[in-house]
Order: structure tokens, then sequence, then C-alpha cells
């Protein structure tokens, strides 16, 4: 790798001055450009052969830790990625080089010793266990040795730094995979020789310092999946560190990681022995809780968790110390309900949510009469953790909410979403009798006349309702007649009791379906809270849900639910999203009624919307004016894309929609377009420059065909002459989306397809000369045309027989188009060509085109993967060359040799074996297509010189 990068840089000089130069120049000048130059420069340096000249050089006691520190990363860069290179003879040298390095900055500057035992540690995976078999104990003696020049707490912080990076550098070096295995337990048997040493220095009265390196180097071994029994000398020295409060952080990661590793619930015994030390904890961290110390309540509680997350299963199945796990568990439900409110008085039960996730996944995996004597036991747990979290899911009084900063309340919300996860995951071991106490609880808030009740518990009750409701079928629950008959009892006045409220009527949408006698208890709630902009988001969306899920029992209030909406729409008291989700919820509602109510509840709706349009349409384009426009032609598009008349799926069995006579004429929806299509037409006329008016016209009559599909063929003649004088004047990506639309869904009707064909090869006519004139300006256009064109053939491949459909032109775009920049676009033209390939045969002007330009789209495609396109297009351009070899393999055969014969094609670093042994595996696998991704993924790294090295690894 050395010598081929060489003979490209032999001409730049890596001189000792010219690095230190580039080194001033990366930490000192100004100059970004100048910057970025110098730091592209050294990294080529640090990887050139020079760099073992210049490395040692940088050194040099009397350089600055800049300079000495980019030694030591050149080297460490040397011995990790290209260990390959280096002579065998000179792996001894090099080992006493480093160490010697390491004497001499052991007093010196900390980062540059890091680095240098990093390099070390490279150095020493790379040579166990045959080349180096007691590298670890070497380490350990190498520094014991007296030595005149270095202090021995120096000499025993270097040794402690380079103990500590060598399980870390393993972690993460790029050793084969059976060589993983062998250094690992070549490692884990060193450890013999590591942990007397730490249990030495954190038994004496060692300075803190050192205690710390000895915890934090005990932290990184532990990781190597080391016996816990070997540990528990170390973890109870790391126990007693606890009481220091300048080790304490350093112990719990310590104890945490050995808690933590995957390999420690073998050891059940040391685990069994672990709980009691926890458990000794508990007056530390009522203290600290007092103390408001928020630093060990966490610390304490990571340790905790840590135990019992990772082993319940073990621990549970020890079932003669149930009551020792017990003591565990409830010392974690205290951690839960930890005193204060997340996150401005404590930061810590957050931590525990999981955990009992765990506990209770490790209950419910019990065989049936196991399981039967853990719910005995644990069930209490589960309602006490019940309470626990919806108290602290409770807001703050007014006063403290309103000081809390927007990050602290954000925080807070996604600490609420995190406990309404865990009551509805919850929910699944107690069931039915979870909301019946959760009901109890609620109808005692209410009911108590004695003591008034605050709007916190009455909320976070409603929530925890809401959270399981939301995501678990509550339809068989007794109780929720009676809640809905609560809730209008409850004194609204608070915003975030109203939102709740909102939400939690919201959740119990497909119950009121079930159960259409209640809507009446809840829908004037939900209709006056429409009126508040504060309830903005829940309001609407609980409307919408409602009109989604109840639209065949909404009739009745029809009228009461179109006028209230339509009085907030007027007063413009939401903000844009909420008034689509408006539009859409009335989309709903009015499917489900009779087609004279719809047009009658259309043109009220709607008549306002259309006169300030035409008022618009009248005015001269400005900014304020076409937000406006844009906004109006969303309402409308919003209320199509959910009215539909025709699908009745979802109907209820025997419901009055079912009796529904079918639709005589044309649908509402088609009525209400063609009334106002002049108008859009007027519209377009005055903003056919602007992109985003078109998109939001393009949006209606796009949202509207998908929903009404057949339904929507009477617009088919107006909208395709419309949209080609749109597409012929100015052409905008929206109107060829719309395009892929129609021919999508009218591909197969004779009757309507006419003006559909006529509009394809209108607008492929227009985008042809769009190329003639230069495509890179709209890559948009270029991608939605691709698309278009990959719909057609997929669809209607019929199109491409047309006479004045000029098949070679279209080919000719692709291959531009593949060699584009944007991504979208390089995929939608990969997708046309896979679509294209197939149809050589039955499509005569396809096959011609093919046979003829099929060469030119080999050469692109292979161009695309020698270095071209991105590597994380490659799938996309192997589907071509799987299609090629399926549907033209005589021809692929001879075009692949033809191409390949030339110099340096598709890149300068391949050599002709390997460009003819990648021809031979693509023409060889022509039905597994997984296997020809892998091909051109080996392929693509060979090319770019990427094959073998760590760039290649995430690939």
């Amino acid at each position: 790798m050395d010598r081929e990068r060489g003979e490209s840089e032999d001409n730049l000089d890596y001189s000792v001055a010219n690095v230190e130069k580039a080194l001033h120049q990366l930490y000192y000048d100004p100059n970004i450009d100048n910057k970025n130059l110098a730091q592209k420069w050294l990294m080529q340096a640090q990887v050139s052969p020079q760099a073992w000249q210049f490395s040692w050089a940088l050194l040099n006691p009397n350089k600055v830790p800049e300079i000495q520190y980019f030694g030591a990363s050149a080297l460490h860069i040397k011995i990790s990625r290209y260990w390959n290179d280096i002579p065998s003879d000179q792996y001894e040298s090099l080992k006493s080089q480093l160490f010697n390095q390491i004497a001499c900055f052991a007093s010196g500057s900390k980062i540059v010793l890091t680095r240098l035992c990093v390099a070390l540690a490279s150095l020493a995976l790379n040579m166990m266990p045959e080349r180096w078999p007691n590298a670890v104990g070497d380490m350990v003696k190498m520094f014991q040795t007296e030595s005149s020049d270095v202090d021995g707490k120096a000499r025993c912080m270097a040794l402690l730094e380079l103990l500590t990076v060598l399980p870390e550098e393993f972690q993460t070096s790029r050793l084969p995979q059976y060589r993983k295995g062998e250094v690992r337990n070549a490692l884990a048997q060193e450890s013999g020789a590591v942990f007397p040493l730490l249990q030495q220095l954190l038994q004496t009265d060692s300075p803190v310092f050192i205690s710390q390196k000895a915890l934090k180097c005990f932290s990184s071994w532990v990781q190597l999946d080391i016996p816990l029994m070997d540990c528990e000398s170390l973890m109870q020295a790391s126990f007693s560190s606890l009481q220091n409060a300048e080790l304490f952080d350093t112990a719990v990661e310590a104890l945490v990681n050995a808690i933590s590793q995957p390999d420690a619930q073998r050891y059940v015994n040391t685990l069994l022995k672990l709980i009691p030390q926890v458990l000794q904890l508990q007056e530390q961290l009522r203290q600290a809780v007092q103390n408001g110390d928020m630093e060990t309540s966490h610390g304490i509680c990571r340790i905790a968790v840590a135990l019992g997350e990772n082993h319940s299963r073990a621990l549970l199945e020890q079932v003669e110390h149930w009551q020792t796990f017990l003591a565990l568990v409830n010392m974690i439900m205290f951690c839960t309900g930890i005193p204060g409110h997340y996150p401005v008085n404590e930061t810590t039960s957050s931590l525990t949510l999981t955990f009992w996730y765990t506990l209770q996944d490790d209950i419910m995996s019990f065989e049936a009469e196991k399981q039967v004597v853990y719910l005995q036991v644990y069930r209490p747990v589960y309602f006490q953790l019940v309470d626990v979290l919806l108290h602290k899911a409770q807001f703050p009084s007014d006063e403290e909410y309103s000081s809390w900063s927007s990050d602290e309340k954000e925080q807070f919300r996604i600490y609420r979403v995190d406990i309404s996860d865990t009551l509805m995951y919850v929910y699944e071991m107690l069931g039915a009798e979870l909301l019946s106490n959760l009901y109890d609880k609620l109808g005692r808030l209410l009911t108590n006349t004695e003591q008034p009740t605050s709007w916190q518990h009455i909320e976070a009750c409603l929530y925890g309702f809401q959270s399981i409701a939301e995501t678990n079928d509550v339809n068989y629950s007794d109780v929720i007649p009676g809640l809905i008959g609560l809730i209008p009892r409850i004194n609204i006045s608070n915003v975030q009791l109203a939102d709740t409220v909102m939400f939690t009527i919201g959740a119990l949408a497909e119950w009121l379906a079930d159960h259409p006698v209640m809507i009446n208890s809840v829908l004037p709630l939900v209709l006056h809270a429409l009126g508040n902009p504060e309830l903005s988001i829940s309001s609407v969306s609980t409307l919408k849900k409602i009109c989604r899920e109840c639209k065949y029992d909404l009739p009745p209030y029809a009228a009461n639910i179109v006028a209230v909406s339509q009085e907030v729409l007027m007063k413009q008291i939401h903000k844009t999203s909420q008034c689509m989700w408006l539009m859409q919820a009335l989309g709903f509602l009015l499917s489900a009624l009779q087609v004279e109510e719809i047009l009658r509840n259309l043109h009220s709706l709607i008549s306002p919307y259309i006169q300030q349009l035409e008022k618009l349409a009248e005015e001269p384009p400005n900014p304020s004016n076409k937000l406006a426009i844009i906004h109006i032609l969303g309402l409308l598009s919003n209320l199509f894309t959910t009215l539909d008349i025709s699908h009745h799926d979802d109907e209820p069995e025997g419901s009055e929609a079912k009796k529904k006579p079918t639709l005589q004429g044309p649908n509402p929806v088609v009525v209400v377009l063609q009334q106002v299509f002049q108008l859009i037409q007027k519209v377009l006329s005055k903003w056919l420059n602007d992109a985003q008016v078109v998109e939001a016209v393009c949006a209606i009559f796009e949202k509207s065909v998908k929903t009404l599909l057949d339904d929507f063929a009477p617009m088919i003649p107006q909208l395709s002459e419309m949209l080609g004088q749109m597409y012929s004047t100015i052409p905008q990506a929206s109107a060829l989306e719309l395009t892929r639309q129609l021919v999508h869904i009218f591909a197969n009707d004779s009757t309507h397809f006419v003006p559909v064909k006529a509009l394809f090869l209108l607008v492929t006519s227009v985008t042809l000369s769009i190329f003639q004139q230069g495509p890179r300006d709209h890559p948009d256009i270029v991608d939605s045309f691709m698309q278009l064109l990959a719909q057609a053939l997929k669809r209607k491949p019929d199109l491409f027989l047309a006479e004045n459909c000029d098949v070679k032109a279209l080919f000719q775009c692709g291959i531009l188009s593949l060699k584009f920049p944007e991504a979208p676009t390089v995929k939608a033209t990969c997708m046309f060509f896979t679509e294209l390939l197939p149809r050589c045969r039955e499509i005569q002007p396809i096959g011609l085109v093919v046979h003829e330009n099929g060469k030119l789209l080999l050469q692109a495609t292979l161009e695309a993967i020698g270095g071209q396109a991105p590597r994380n297009l490659m799938d996309h351009f192997a589907e071509i060359l799987f299609a090629l070899n399926k549907h033209c393999v005589t021809y692929l055969s001879i075009w692949l040799k033809e191409v390949m014969q030339q110099q340096n094609f598709p890149s300068s670093r391949l050599t002709q074996a390997q460009k003819e042994t990648f021809s031979q595996q693509i023409l060889r696998d022509r039905v597994n297509k997984r296997r020809v991704k892998d091909i051109v993924k080996e392929f693509t790294l060979l090319c770019r010189g990427l094959h073998g090295t760590e760039y290649a690894a995430d690939y």
C-alpha cells in the first residue's frame, strides 16, 4: 500500500521541517482554507513511508507538545493500520524505542504520553500471543524497575496509562476476527499480572490521582469479559472508594462496567454477594437525596440499576434468595420515585425505567406455573410502580413551571412520554385491574369535597388512562363508560389539564365508534376547545380522530361540527398545520353524509375561500398574496385527501352507511373541482413562474386523484390540457409528478387514457428540449421525469410505440442523468433503465435502441462504479448490470470485453486480471441479484483503492 502511494507522492517532501511548518499553519494560520490544506497534507504525511523517519524526530524533548503529539499519532497510525508493512526483524527495536519514549514522557506532556501508550498497545496487540507471549507482564516489570531518571509516581502513572489504553485499543482495533479471539484470551489470562497491582494501589494510602487511575484501569480491563469472580476483590475496593468524593465517579464507572459485562450472569454466586454491598449504599443514597446531591444519588442508582437490569433473570431464578432480590427491586423503586421534579430537582429516576421493562419481560417469560408464583410477589410491586410513575409525571406548580427554561420543559415532556410508554407496557401485566384502579383513583379525586384536589393529580391520572388507551385495545373494559361520564365533571382550569383531557378523548375514539351513544358526552368539550389557540394541537387532532373513527355515527352532529370548524378557520385561530388537520377531519366527516348534504356543506365551507381566492387572482403577485394562495390551496388539498364516499371497507357491519345507494352522477369532489377549475387556471396564469404555487395547485389534483381513483375520470380531459399548457410554458417537477399519478391510475382505462397519453407525449417532448438546452440546472425536473418514464414503462409500455415518442433521445437523456451528482436523480434514472431493459423484446423501438446504444449505458454504469458516483448508490447501478445480463446477455458479453480493453477504465487502479474476473462474475450471475450487488461493491472498492482498508470495513 505504501509502495502504491509512494509512486504518486515521490515529489512531496515530508521532511521534519515541512511537517513542523504545516503544523504551525494548522494551529495558528487564521485563514481556514490554509488550515484545511495543511490538515490534508498532514494526513497524507502520517501514512507516507517517510513517517517512520520524521515521527521520532518530532518527539525530541525540545519540541512543543503539539509537534510531539503529531509524531506520536503518526507512529500509532503506522503500527495500527500498516502493520503488515513492518519487517518482523524490526519488531523488537520498535518495542524498545517505544518503551524508552514512554519513560521519557512519563514526567512530560500527558497527551503525548497517552498517544505513545496507544502506539505501544497497538504493537502489543499485533504481536500477541506468539511474538510477545507475556506482553502485559513485561510492561509491568519494565516500569517497576528502578530508574534514576524517572520519579516513582510518574513511572506508576505511565504504567497505569499504558495498562488502561491496552484494552481500549483492543476494543477499537481492526484485527481479523480469528486474531481478536486469540488476543482477547491472551489479555484475559494476563489480567493476573494487572489485578494484584491495582489491588495493592487501591488498598494502600496511595495519592488520590493514583487511586483514580487504578480504578480507571480496572474499569477498562473488565470490559474484556474477565470472569466476574476474578474481579471480586477489586469490586470490593471500588465499593470502598465510593465513600471518597474524589474517587466516587470513577468507582461508579468501574462497578457499572464490571456488573454490565455480558458474561457476568454466569457467576451467580458473585452476583448474590454484590446485592448486600449495593443495599448497603441505601443510607448514602438517602443522605444524598436529603442534601440535594444529585451526582451521588445518580451514581448509586446507576450501580443498582446495572445489577438489576443486566441480571434480573439470573437473580429471579435464585428462589431461596427472593427476599434479597426484592430488597434490590425496592431500592430501585426508591430511585424511580426519588423526590423532586425531573429534570430540575433530579435526573435519576429516568435511569430506572428500562429496568421495569426487563423485570416484567423476565417474569412473563417463565412457564405458567412459575409465573403465577412470581406474579404473587411482583404484581403489588408493579401497582406501586404505577402510583410512583403517576406521581413523577405530575406537573409542578404553575409558578414553578413558569420559571423553567424551554429546554427543561422539553426534557420533562420527553420524560413523560417515557413514563407513558412504561405504563403502556405495565398494562400487559396488570390488565383490567390497572384500569379499575385508575378509575377509582380519578373518581376519588373528582368527588372528594372535603379536600380540594390539585389539577396536577387529576391530569396525571388521566395521563395514565391516555397512555394505556392510545396503544392498547380497551374496548372490553367496563370502566371506560364511567371514565367518559367523569370527564365532563372535570373543572378544566389549566392548559396542561385541558390538553390531557383532549388527548384522552382522542385515545378513546375507537371505543366511541363501538359505543356511539357516548359521543355526545365528550364532543361538546372538543368543539369548545377548538376555539382556544393554546389547545390547538390537542383539540384538532382529537376531532380528527373522532371524525375518522366515528364518521358513520356523526351525521346528527355534522352541522354543528362544520359550523364550529368554519368559525375557527375564519378567525384564523390555528397555525397552518392544524388548519390542514381540521380540513382532513371535515373530509372524514363529510364522507359519511348523503351526496346532497356533502355538496351543501362543501358549498358553505369552501365559498369564503373561493371568494378570497377570486380576489387574490385579480391582484398583482406579491409575497403576502402568495402565502394566502398557498394556504387556501392547501386547505382544499387536505379536504379532498380524506373526502372519500366510494370506499366503505372500514364501515361497521350492517351500518346505515352500508345501505347508501351507489353514487349517481359525479363525485362531489369532482363537482367542486370543476366549479373552481377556471379560477385555479386564472391563479396559475399569474403565478406560473412560482414553483411553490404550481406545486400547491398540483397537490389539489394529485391528492384528489389518489383518493377518488376512477371517480376522478371526468376531470381528466381539462386537467390534462391545463397540465400540458403549464408544462409547455414553464416546466415544473410537480406537473410531472401529477402526470405520473394519472399514468399510474388510468393506464388501463381505454376511454380516459387518450388525453393522458397526449399529455405524456407532450411533457416528454418539452423535457427533451430541456435536455438539449442543458438540464444541469433542473435536477428536480430530471428526477421527476425519470420517475414518470419508469412508471410509464411499468404500467403502459405501449406509450413507447407512439410515432412521436423518440426512444433513442430518452435513452440518451437517461445516460446523461446517470452522471448527475444528486443521489435521488441517479436513483430514479437507474429505476428507469431497470424498467426499460426488460421491454427489449416486446417493444421493438426499445430493443433497437438498446442494441445500438447499450454499450454507452454499460460504459456510464461502469464509470459510476469506477468512482464517479457515491458508494451508497452502488446497489442501484448493480440493478442495471443485472438487467443487462438478464435481457441482453449476448450483447453484454461483447460490450464488456470491448469497454474493459480501454486503458485505465473504469479506474487506473485495476489490473487487467481484476477487470476480467469482474466481467466473468457478472456474466455468470443471471439469477442472484444479491450476489451481483456484492460483486459490484467489491469491485468499486478495488476501483477506488479502498479494498482491505478501514474505510471499507463499514461498507
